[in-house]
């Protein structure tokens, strides 16, 4: 099912009831919920479909990467990388190279990570994920209540209430010199509270000259009156990482000596990050309710960008300001309306610079020089109001919506303007690869809808279905850090429309949600053969996905998300002498499968066998490469010894399965691979204080 070119809207995954108190029981491996709103608690309007891991789930997994976790989810794939790099994918392919960064939006406690013409790839790490009590995941355009970079959905880590009073110490440790220690612990004052949740780790990883050194931290304070909670929070984190890049040549993953190996030993990364904020929630006679969150972040990072060449240094910080608000008004019992605005305002610098000389070809040597390449400020200022109104009555939810965002950058160069060194002598064969602008100012304005609708049809079975348009402005880096003749005016916002239908239900003891989308993304920006970014690029992107869980007996579950989808060019573009236009997008494996199998072995002990399936997948966008796809078994086991302490024991990659988190291919180095892990295991510890 494919929406005509004219058609306005897209497809938007729409309106789920809350499951049932015994599927809830059960565990499920999605816990849908239903809401257009951002305000604490309002989860019964319709209009986004949110799928949860609850902390049941996470607990048992207790990931050393968040990309574990997100297997759970039906349309997410996530391949990791090295460390806690990864790259992202939901209902789509794998989001890398130019035009990538800020398809899906991620947050916490509803917080954007980072400011929407900032996105850095990988910035789910700046979450403080190791402690998180679930983790939601909106899946297709959240852009009407969320903003820019929402254009695939949100992921949205959701950290504990430690003011009220409750506490734990774990500890983990596992293969390959992996430890971690988290402690989480407040006090509870009644009408106030206090907490913190703090989380310490060390990886020495199994690749050669590769480790990760992390620690996050958060600090929460809570104090109510009458109807109203103000709850205020600190997030600091630090990630020191030494990097292992890709190995390259045909299934070197499958070689022990290749895949332990680095090629890029003097690559790392270093990132900073502190957020500040404070939600006001207030409700007043007649219902209505509102949110306002004044929020302020900081962030810098040092990166060597050791998939470029030349290997650059890149220094990058943004610091700003912001507020989210919106008010929830009842209108009558069978209407309600959500309104709100959101403001935010951003400093951005960034440094790009090389050290030494360009290795390989006269031309590389000479268009690429050594010194800076960029060095540039950008000021960036979003305003973005937005409603929902919405319609309840008998069988029907039905809901309209939509939000109207302008962002606009200010740009200053600090360098020399144009293809030329950073003394401002010419490069031979034509002038230097980067490019630099001169001081401008740009602007993006853009209208995001969205319809959704459900339909009761009977006690435990309910029909939805949904149409929205998601919306992402160029980010700082695509519009600044040109390459050779590259222009900023070629580069325009990029639009997805989406449609979805699907069912949902409860069975005696269980849950399931299946559902059908398909999405057309326009202005999509990529890199061309001559090192441009442009904006013409369409892709059509279409699929099937089912979850579901299912009490089998007394002491046995199943869980299940699996996901059917294609990804299409739709746009001519000719790469190595072929066009691409209908070719299968590259990483983008049709069938993704995850199954769990818990066993209750007694009241103290439970089990769980967890599956696996990445089929295979294009790692060209001529589909003339591909990567086998693999099969992963993972086992775990908990053991509450009492009420106070809790034992783990973790197998991952049961079977020792060669294989690769991630594959692709370059016409300069022929297939890469992100190398997986060989058979590891972790132990942990909990105890309640």
């Amino acid at each position: 099912m494919r929406l005509p070119s004219l058609f306005p809207m897209s497809l938007f995954t729409t309106s789920l009831l809350t499951t049932m108190a015994a599927a809830q029981e059960a565990n499920e491996i999605e816990r849908i919920e239903t809401t257009s709103s951002r305000i604490q608690g309002q989860i019964t309007a319709t209009g986004y479909a949110v799928s949860s891991i609850s902390e049941e789930a996470l607990s048992m997994l207790s990931f050393q990467h968040i990309q574990e976790s997100l297997n759970y989810i039906a349309g997410a794939g996530v391949q990791r990388g090295n460390g806690q790099e990864y790259l992202p994918a939901l209902r789509s392919p794998v989001l890398t190279g130019a035009g990538a960064c800020g398809g899906i939006l991620a947050a916490e406690d509803g917080i954007p990570l980072r400011a929407a013409g900032f996105c850095n790839i990988n910035e789910l790490f700046e979450a403080h994920g190791e402690v998180a009590e679930r983790i939601d995941v909106i899946k297709g355009p959240a852009s009407a209540l969320y903003g820019s970079n929402a254009i695939h959905g949100v992921i949205n880590v959701i950290t504990p209430d430690t003011t009220q009073g409750t506490g734990q110490l774990a500890l983990d440790y596992g293969s390959y010199g992996f430890h971690r220690a988290k402690l989480q612990q407040g006090k509870d004052f009644g009408s106030s509270g206090v907490g913190i949740a703090a989380s310490l780790t060390r990886d020495t990883g199994y690749r050669n000259d590769e480790g990760v050194d992390q620690e996050k931290v958060s600090l929460r304070h809570r104090i109510e009156w009458d109807s109203t909670v103000i709850t205020s929070g600190l997030t600091y984190t630090h990630l020191d990482q030494e990097t292992a890049g890709y190995i390259e040549g045909f299934e070197s993953y499958k070689s022990t000596e290749l895949a332990r190996s680095n090629p890029n030993p003097e690559a790392f990364r270093n990132a900073k990050s502190l957020r500040i904020w404070s939600k006001f929630n207030t409700s007043f006679d007649g219902g209505h309710g509102l949110s306002i969150t004044p929020y302020l972040r900081n962030q810098d990072m040092r990166f060597r960008m050791h998939f470029l060449l030349g290997k650059p240094l890149e220094e990058n910080a943004q610091k700003g300001v912001g507020v989210l608000s919106q008010f929830n008004y009842i209108v009558n019992d069978y209407v309600s309306l959500d309104i709100g605005i959101d403001a935010e305002y951003t400093e951005g610098e960034l440094v790009q610079s090389q050290q030494g000389a360009t290795e390989g070809s006269a031309f590389l040597v000479e268009t690429i020089p050594s010194g800076k390449h960029y060095d540039y400020d950008v000021d960036a200022v979003l305003i973005a109001p937005f409603f929902a109104l919405n319609w309840q009555h008998e069988k029907w939810d039905v809901s309209l919506g939509g939000r109207f965002e302008s962002m606009q950058y200010d740009y200053i160069n600090n360098m020399n303007v144009g293809r030329v060194r950073e003394d401002g002598t010419q490069c031979g064969f034509g002038g230097c690869r980067y490019s630099r602008p001169a001081d401008s100012s740009n602007d993006f304005d853009s209208f995001s809808p969205k319809l959704s609708l459900r339909y009761q049809l009977n006690g435990s079975t309910q029909l939805f279905g949904g149409l929205a348009r998601g919306y992402r402005a160029p980010q700082a880096t695509e519009l600044y850090r040109l390459q050779r003749a590259q222009e900023v005016t070629d580069l325009d916002s990029v639009t997805a429309d989406n449609i979805e239908v699907g069912i949902t239900g409860t069975t005696d003891r269980g849950s399931y949600t299946l559902s059908f989308y398909s999405l057309e993304k326009d202005n999509v920006i990529y890199r061309d053969s001559n090192f441009f970014n442009v904006s013409n690029g369409e892709t059509w992107h279409r699929g099937v996905e089912l979850s579901f869980n299912q009490k089998i007996s007394d002491v046995l579950r199943v869980d299940f998300a699996g996901t059917y989808a294609r990804h299409t060019y739709e746009h001519s573009q000719i790469t190595g002498e072929l066009d691409i236009k209908g070719n299968d997008m590259d990483t983008a494996p049709k069938v993704q499968l995850n199954t769990r199998l818990n066993y209750d072995v007694t009241r103290n002990i439970q089990a769980q066998i967890e599956w696996q399936h990445v089929a295979s997948y294009y790692t060209d966008a001529e589909n003339l490469n591909e990567y086998d796809g693999h099969d992963l078994v993972h086992a775990r086991v908990r053991f509450n010894v009492n009420n106070d302490i809790t034992l783990h024991a973790r197998i991952n990659n049961v079977f020792d399965t060669k294989y690769a988190e991630r594959a692709d291919f370059t016409s300069f180095t022929g297939p890469r691979y992100f190398p997986g892990r060989p058979r590891n295991f972790m132990l942990s510890a909990t105890f309640a204080l």
